[in-house]
């Protein structure tokens, strides 16, 4: 029998979510190990949460060494903790308690079913499965995050950089879409920020607790987060954050998303981490390019380069992306259309022919334009009502309107200023 049939012939069948018992039971099993534990992950969702806290507390033999040291950090510390962090804080039934620190679970009202996507990918830095649950604060319903886009990025961001992810957050925010992003210096603060300055919805994901301002210095920004959108986090109140809960962390972050954009990254970024988990779990994943010369975004263009990710410069290329088809589409941008880019081949010949202070005879027109006395003729007599050429007794030339035109057009070509 395999050890989940070991497991679930030891727990029995019931495998109920959305009950007291339940969240209960995802608390305490959170309290027992780090975000991100594939082993207990596949347990959960095996046998369930109550049944799973159940085999462990009995130090059922299947589980192995880790079943040994579950049982004892449970015993000793999980379950005294989950007792004196429900008698301060609610658990999310119904979503009523929205504006509290809060234990949000599967099964209930407020949860976002896109999470439980995380229990279909294969591990990545031996991280992997969906959430027991998550801490919130804020007003903002979770299971109301659906259209959003997460933007994250470097800690040690360029102006370039700032600027550009506070632009698209704003876009994004203006047509109702929620971004999503971890509250770190640089891109993430940027993104945040956007969203807040369009009074749009935001969701901060913090590998310390939901309760505790990382860093410090987004406090203020954190509390504004918290009193509009949503501050959540896998770890319990008053933790503090360490390397494999950031990690952690960054799954939550694509899981949340629609899309994910980066925005400047070095080559052994951590933000690039998120766009790998929002790769694996089927999401849009976005690059904005940067300077060639620009170690910040070195580790974007590198993804940009291997393909799969899509290059955006605009926030309306992003919501092109991740919304559905047709509800965002981005106008091409071209440079300003003139009248000589209405003109017919002939035209256009006969234009390149002409100059603007010497006059030609119809006959040399025709020869230097490759056309026809009749076809010249014809030509030079549009560009005369057009206003684009002029007649005199000596022949035909260009206006001064046609050659400072023709002067732009070339400059333009070659890649000169105008």
């Amino acid at each position: 029998m395999s050890e989940e049939g070991q497991l679930a012939a030891a727990a029995g069948t019931d495998r109920s979510t959305g009950t007291f018992e339940d969240a209960r039971a995802r608390l305490e099993l959170s309290l027992m190990t780090e975000p991100g534990d594939p082993r207990l992950a596949a347990v959960v969702e095996a046998i369930g949460a109550v049944q799973t806290r159940h085999v462990v507390l009995e130090g059922h033999c299947a589980l192995g060494d880790a079943g040994q040291r579950w049982r004892a950090r449970l015993r000793e510390h999980a379950i005294g903790r989950a007792e004196q962090l429900l008698e301060r804080h609610p658990i999310s039934t119904s979503g009523a308690e929205r504006s509290a620190l809060r234990w949000v679970c599967p099964g209930t009202a407020e949860w976002a079913v896109q999470l439980e996507d995380l229990g279909h990918v294969e591990p990545l830095q031996r991280l992997a499965g969906s959430p027991l649950g998550l801490w919130a604060r804020g007003p903002l319903h979770l299971a109301a995050v659906a259209d959003s886009v997460a933007i994250v990025g470097a800690r040690a961001a360029t102006s370039y950089g700032t600027q550009v992810a506070g632009d698209l957050a704003a876009h994004c925010a203006r047509h109702g879409f929620t971004v999503v992003s971890g509250a770190a210096f640089g891109i993430d603060a940027a993104a945040h920020r956007g969203a807040l300055a369009m009074d749009g919805p935001t969701v901060a994901v913090l590998a310390s607790g939901a309760d505790v301002a990382y860093p410090r210095a987004h406090c203020a920004m954190l509390d504004r987060i918290a009193d509009t959108g949503l501050v959540l986090s896998e770890v319990a109140p008053g933790s503090t954050p360490t390397k494999m809960r950031f990690l952690a962390r960054n799954r939550l972050i694509a899981a949340l998303s629609s899309g994910a954009v980066i925005v400047e990254a070095a080559h052994r970024s951590g933000a690039l981490n998120t766009l790998n988990w929002a790769g694996r779990l089927g999401r849009v994943t976005m690059g904005v390019p940067g300077p060639v010369t620009s170690s910040s975004s070195a580790g974007v263009h590198q993804l940009l380069r291997e393909g799969g990710s899509v290059l955006v410069t605009r926030g309306d290329e992003v919501l092109e992306a991740v919304g559905t088809i047709g509800r965002h589409t981005a106008e091409v941008r071209r440079g300003p259309e003139r009248m000589l880019d209405l003109l017919d081949n002939d035209a256009q010949a006969v234009l390149e022919v002409l100059q603007p202070r010497a006059p030609w005879g119809v006959a040399t027109v025709a020869t230097r334009a490759e056309l026809s006395v009749d076809e010249a003729l014809r030509t030079l007599s549009g560009l005369l009502v057009s206003g684009l050429a002029e007649r005199s007794d000596d022949g035909w030339r260009l206006t001064r309107s046609a050659h400072e035109q023709l002067r732009r057009s070339r400059g333009a070509r070659d890649g000169a200023p105008t």
